[in-house]
């Protein structure tokens, strides 16, 4: 008669028999463990993929330089005196140069800016080289804020005081 023993999960015959087959390992079931493990590798390597190619073909193009206006007529704004502080005044005229798709505009509205921008100021202010290109500067930031960028800049044509 023989003996049959059991050790580490294995049955043996003893004394010299054939070994019992191993026990096969039981099949993944659908949807355990290592299935899904698989299934967020791939998935995660899908998304990978998509974002890269998103962040490719998706990104915004490198902005444009700022394209210069064409420049069009110049309106010349009669002298007009304009009184500054202490008595004295300035005879100011100018000229605005404007963007080639605008034929004319109202000067009305210029000479009253600059009328606003020189009142008050002292003889020595406006007549400091410096602050006479700062005041010219600020004229012409008004004048293209106010006429919605058909302005391009302001020339001074007459500048006199007294």
């Amino acid at each position: 008669m023989t003996e049959k023993r059991v050790i580490g999960g294995q049955s043996r015959k003893i004394g010299g028999g054939q070994a019992a087959p191993a026990p096969t390992p039981p099949e993944p079931e659908p949807g355990s463990r290592r299935g899904r493990g698989r299934l967020l590798i791939v998935l995660a390597a899908v998304v990978a993929v998509l974002a890269a190619g998103a962040f490719v073909f998706l990104r915004p193009a490198e902005p444009a330089a700022p394209v210069e206006p064409e420049v069009g007529d110049t309106v010349t704004i009669e002298p007009r005196n304009i009184n500054l502080a202490d008595g004295h005044y300035l005879r100011l005229g100018f000229a605005i140069e404007l963007v080639a798709e605008v034929e004319e505009v109202a000067t009305a509205h210029a000479t009253d800016i600059a009328i606003a921008l020189f009142t008050g100021r002292t003889v020595a202010e406006v007549n400091d080289p410096d602050r006479r290109e700062q005041l010219k500067s600020e004229l012409s930031e008004r004048l293209v804020e106010a006429y919605d960028g058909e302005v391009l800049t302001v020339y001074f044509t007459d500048f006199v005081t007294q």
